[in-house]
């Protein structure tokens, strides 16, 4: 029974859940942490209770993920060994687990809309898993569509953790968010087509309708259009963290982004973490790079109280 439930759990991917943070980016981005403490830990609450959601959410999303695609996942090195593609778990225990997972993770938005009046929260929740299941179905096998897929789940948790705590959302949110997002799913495009050669179609078949040469072109493009719009970003934008200060302070953090983009092309075209972003989370100077563009970016806040 033990080795059942990790089998269920492993399906959920809570390795992934890692993504979710970005729930937290309005609430940091907003100065919502400077407000009074009792207003502070309330929207964090609120804000916490969102990333359990989407938590449950992706994770249901992901079990219907593996369903439609036990077939070519069982083709794949590593996809093989699901629990879904692999046999451990029945497409009827997935298919339970996923709405199960669902049901929960929107009762808990519903309570967060209810509690902090932001009815706007639970629809951004209840998209998800719609969109999930649009991906699943239909957008993952239009090519560059399929990546632009990927990115507005991303963007989504964004949106959603916004609508959470009731702040604005910056246009400029969204678009960094959209193209790190995009520059991540087509390094994941080009790690797939490469490992798999010839059977790449087998796994994905997008992946027939892109090149190595076409994605190397994609992640050019999209890594140096992160770079610039965040630049541009500190450079222009208001920054309600900096108390709609004028002053681009926020341009002391170009560099960690810089620097942070640079490292993950680096380990894209020279290891594996292409194929599972979230092991950049293991790499150390990456970590230690992004901990300190966190730590910056709170410093900051913190002097323009």
């Amino acid at each position: 029974m033990v080795t059942k439930v990790r089998d269920w759990l492993a399906l959920l991917r809570p390795h992934q859940w890692v993504k979710n943070v970005l729930i937290f980016a309005g609430y940091i981005f907003a100065g919502n942490f400077k407000l009074p403490p009792p207003k502070a830990i309330a929207d964090l609450t609120f804000v916490l209770f969102g990333f359990i959601s989407f938590c449950l959410l992706s994770g249901a999303v992901y079990a219907i993920n593996d369903v439609v695609d036990r077939e070519k996942d069982r083709k794949h090195p590593v996809k093989r060994n699901r629990p879904v593609a692999s046999g451990r778990v029945s497409v009827e225990e997935a298919t339970a687990l996923a709405v199960g997972s669902a049901l929960l993770g929107l009762i808990l938005a519903l309570v967060v809309a209810w509690r902090n009046e932001a009815p706007l929260f639970f629809l951004a929740a209840l998209s998800y898993p719609i969109w999930g299941a649009i991906y699943s179905f239909w957008l993952k096998r239009l090519i560059i569509v399929d990546a632009i897929g990927v990115a507005a789940g991303f963007v989504l948790r964004v949106v959603a953790g916004c609508l959470a705590i009731k702040v604005d959302i910056s246009p400029w949110l969204i678009l960094c968010t959209l193209l790190v997002a995009l520059f991540i799913a087509f390094s994941k495009r080009r790690h797939e087509l490469l490992l798999m050669g010839n059977n790449a179609t087998a796994v994905r078949s997008v992946l027939g309708e892109y090149s190595p040469q076409l994605l190397d072109m994609f992640i050019a493009v999209t890594a140096s259009m992160t770079i610039m719009a965040y630049s541009l970003y500190t450079f222009t934008a208001p920054h309600i963290l900096l108390g709609d200060r004028k002053e681009p302070w926020l341009m002391v953090t170009i560099p960690f982004v810089v620097y942070g983009v640079l490292r993950y092309l680096y380990l894209a075209y020279q290891t594996d973490t292409a194929g599972a972003p979230e092991q950049m989370l293991k790499d150390k100077p990456f970590v230690v790079n992004l901990a300190l563009w966190a730590l910056t970016v709170l410093l900051l806040g913190w002097l323009a109280r």
